[in-house]
């Protein structure tokens, strides 16, 4: 089938069409043309601010399959993922078994061989992710992990983050982890600050990132190798990161797309949907956060994607479980809330986590496959329960308006539109 993308603004810093109008023909899964000429096609899609870019790649999702299908399975993930414009997606490890066998790596594969999104592995750090035992990751890796991590279980060992920067060297690997010293969060519910005094919850300090970073910092700077850190959400962080690169350091870091969407003061106190971790932090931390974005001390946004089912979610809030889903509304949230440049953002989504993870850079050019995600940069749209791809409704963002609408994605061959497009 071929398909005409036509006067698409196109968002590719690596092609000749850079921020041009132009029309694009698909057929196949392939890009035939691209120029200002019309083109006779199976199907045309035209609209008002229509753009393009590479597909967009997230860094941090969670789905329940195996063993926690009733939160997310594979299938619905994939769905929210192209609805909510990614085409590549990187899923943590946390499932029941948890993802540190050649079979479970190559059982995400085959499930995501027929979906619209390529779902990539992470494999864990440790034996079900307890934080003791390394896995068998040289195995894992040439089973097809991306990187390794323990997802939602932030390591806790200086020993076994050392022996696990060590053991990934010989093939390049990628060692990711959510800076947080557990016992210093231990029965945290939101940020340690006078909100959380005024309503008498236990605070999560911001002393129990900024510690864990840089500790990490150390490590990686006697052992070598390369680390990601997943979620940053304070300033001392952003800080420590940024001295860590200019030193030469191999690391990196996101962020959540809403990470700045809140503060501890804003929130809306005792909605467990303000639940997260890291926890909505201080203005100060905020303004840290945005303005590590435009500097490049922070490489990506990420959905941080965490579906909770309502009986996980309608309780007390210290009872209640933390995370929200963000997968449909992670490129309207941030392009809302984060003041970046369209360009910036983009690159956030596409080049560098592509680049993180060692996975092929997408070109718009002649020839090239399609892997493209289809978006109004200046549309609103407000989020309902009606529309959503998820199985999980956790999401502060449900009636709210936001600015940015994803019309779409080709990846694999298929075209997924939008019911709003």
């Amino acid at each position: 089938m071929k398909v005409l993308l036509r006067a698409a603004t196109i968002y590719n810093s690596q092609s000749e069409f850079h921020l041009q109008q132009q029309n694009i023909l698909i057929e196949n899964g392939v890009i035939l043309y691209i120029g200002s000429e019309d083109q006779e096609a199976d199907k045309t899609i035209e609209a008002e601010g229509l753009s393009v870019s590479p597909g967009w790649v997230d860094m941090q999702a969670f789905t329940g399959e195996p063993g926690l299908e009733y939160k997310e399975d594979l299938e619905s993930l994939a769905a929210a993922a192209a609805a909510g414009g990614f085409t590549e997606v990187l899923l943590l490890p946390n499932t029941e078994p948890v993802v540190q066998t050649k079979g479970a790596i190559n059982y995400i594969k085959s499930k995501s061989h027929t979906l619209p999104v390529t779902l990539l592995p992470a494999a864990a750090v440790t034996v079900d992710t307890y934080g003791k035992d390394l896995t068998e990751m040289i195995d894992l890796y040439q089973a097809g992990a991306v990187a390794f991590t323990d997802g939602t279980h932030p390591l806790q060992g200086a020993d076994v983050i050392l022996k696990a920067l060590q053991y990934l060297q010989p093939f390049d690997g990628l060692l990711m982890n959510r800076p947080e010293h557990t016992r210093l969060t231990e029965n945290g519910q939101m940020h340690e600050g006078e909100a959380s005094t005024r309503l008498g919850m236990k605070g999560i300090p911001s002393l129990a990132e900024e510690v864990t970073v840089t500790r990490d910092l150390q490590l990686l700077r006697y052992a070598g190798g390369k680390m990601h850190f997943s979620l940053i959400s304070t300033a001392a962080a952003v800080e420590a990161i940024r001295k860590a690169k200019a030193e030469g350091l191999q690391v990196t870091c996101d962020v959540a797309s809403y990470q700045a969407a809140f503060t501890d003061e804003t929130i809306e106190a005792f909605d467990t949907n303000y639940k997260v971790t890291p926890p909505f932090r201080s203005a100060a931390d905020g303004a840290a956060i945005k303005e590590g974005l435009k500097d490049g001390t922070i490489d990506a946004v990420v959905s941080a994607h965490m579906p909770q089912d309502v009986e996980a979610k309608k309780l007390e809030f210290d009872l209640a479980e933390f995370g929200i889903i963000n997968l449909e509304t992670a490129f309207a949230v941030a392009n809302t809330t984060l003041d970046l440049p369209l360009e910036v953002l983009l690159e956030k989504l596409t080049v560098n986590p592509r680049r993180i993870l060692g996975l092929p850079e997408v070109r718009i050019a002649e020839g090239e496959v399609a892997n493209l995600t289809l978006f109004n940069p200046a549309q609103n749209w407000i989020p309902n329960t009606e529309s959503l791809k998820s199985k999980s409704h956790n999401s502060p963002f449900i009636g709210q308006q936001l600015k940015g609408a994803v019309l779409g994605t080709i990846h694999k061959g298929q075209l997924v539109l939008n019911d709003s497009f």
